[in-house]
């Protein structure tokens, strides 16, 4: 008899997200016709920067020449890409790196989700409350859990991001040895301070912690005191991984591509206490796992470096900044209380009186045809909390806008 990774029982239901489309198709059945506007899904709705794609073709034609066709490339990703963002993302803000430091992937979400493999079963986990579902469920499966109690996994140590602390995360009193961070944050758009951060950094430092450090949205960030890398502290480099995507800076979403900074200067122990290189065992795991990102669409992702790509994606990034302004706005004219939407595309509203995260999803759906995602659904402290995206398009964000400002409580 073939025995399963019993792990795997102990995620509740489905995935949140596919729980939220089978909703919304099940409504959409029921009600054949109406038009209903996603605020949900972080998906991107723009298309491809011209820079980009003008880069796409050229690679395209490259692959159907003989002199210039490619079969596989390096795991880690082509020099062309690597070179680029050390230069664009690190050296210009006085962060040493090196190009053998960074890895390019096929998304954030998959190196996230696959980062935790390094670790050892037994180790202590610590993440933020509420929660991107991926941290947790990943290491879930790996086993790190115990059971699913109360709306909370066992042996997991939850850092509640609340009102009261302006959803930052603090520092647990128990020592963990991986912990997860997320700035600026998904779902609730809070973004950390220098000072925030670097109380991290000191922390993970003097607790032998790795801190694995999710930057996806840094591209959103305005505020002169919020970091765009973690690296930006001094000492980070010995303590922290960074994982970063083209998906929302450059809407990739359906393009596949991102890449992970892992610091020569990161250890790891066995258990005779001797030290080995991050670096070089994930890049073991992707010479094993991986076959890298086609090389097309690392082209692709160059091309978001250049002067033309800069500025076309600066203009698309304005237009979803305006669209959480846009959404900001209705809030607050249908008297609810708002919050992120400044240094992040996520705006994270406070539910009515008397209404949970679920209860809101459906009167937002029934009542004004707007799907948005129940805060509940990332952890025990997103209840009474509901998010919205400003990944729409203007037109379809000043619909829903004018909708929620409408609604009654």
């Amino acid at each position: 008899m073939t025995r399963l990774n019993e792990n795997y029982l102990k995620l509740p239901g489905s995935y949140l997200f596919s729980e939220i489309a089978k909703r919304v198709a099940a409504f959409k059945e029921a009600h054949p016709g109406e038009q209903v506007i996603s605020l949900g899904i972080g998906d991107v709705s723009r298309p491809l920067v011209p820079a980009v794609v003008a880069a796409l073709h050229q690679a395209s034609d490259e692959m159907g020449a003989a002199e210039t066709f490619r079969g596989y490339g390096p795991e880690q990703g082509y020099l062309f890409l690597r070179e680029a963002i050390l230069k664009h993302d690190y050296l210009a803000r006085g962060i040493n790196l090196s190009a053998d430091e960074i890895f390019v992937s096929d998304g954030a979400k998959s190196d996230v989700a696959n980062f935790q493999e390094l670790f050892a079963r037994s180790s202590c986990v610590a993440l933020q409350d509420p929660v991107y579902p991926v941290y947790l469920d990943t290491n879930v499966m790996a086993g790190r859990t115990g059971k699913f109690e109360n709306g909370r996994f066992g042996g997991i140590i939850y850092l509640p991001c609340i009102e009261e602390n302006g959803f930052i995360p603090q520092l647990p009193r128990e020592r963990a040895d991986m912990v997860y961070l997320c700035s600026p944050n998904n779902p609730t758009g809070a973004a950390m301070t220098r000072a925030e951060l670097k109380k991290w950094v000191d922390w993970a430092a003097a607790n032998g912690s790795i801190i694995l450090y999710d930057s996806a949205y840094e591209a959103f960030i305005t505020g002169a005191d919020v970091p765009h890398s973690i690296y930006e502290i001094p000492g980070a480099d010995k303590v922290a991984v960074e994982f970063r995507s083209f998906s929302k800076t450059a809407g990739f979403t359906g393009m596949r591509c991102a890449y992970t900074v892992v610091p020569k200067a990161l250890c790891v122990y066995d258990e005779t206490g001797a030290g080995h290189s991050l670096n070089a065992l994930w890049l073991r795991r992707q010479t094993t796992k991986f076959n890298g990102v086609p090389y097309v669409i690392q082209r692709a992702a160059e091309a978001v470096f250049s002067p033309q790509g800069q500025a076309q994606i600066r203009e698309v990034i304005a237009g979803y900044q305006q669209n959480a302004r846009v959404i900001l706005d209705a809030l607050k004219q249908a008297g609810l209380t708002a919050f992120g939407g400044v240094n992040a595309p996520y705006i994270w509203l406070k539910t009515p009186k008397g209404l949970d995260s679920w209860a809101f999803f459906t009167k937002l759906l029934n009542e004004a045809r707007v799907v948005g995602t129940p805060g509940v659904g990332f952890g025990a402290c997103g209840e009474g909390y509901f998010r919205l995206t400003a990944f729409n398009t203007p037109q379809l964000t000043q619909a829903s806008a004018h909708r929620i400002a409408g609604l009654k409580f």
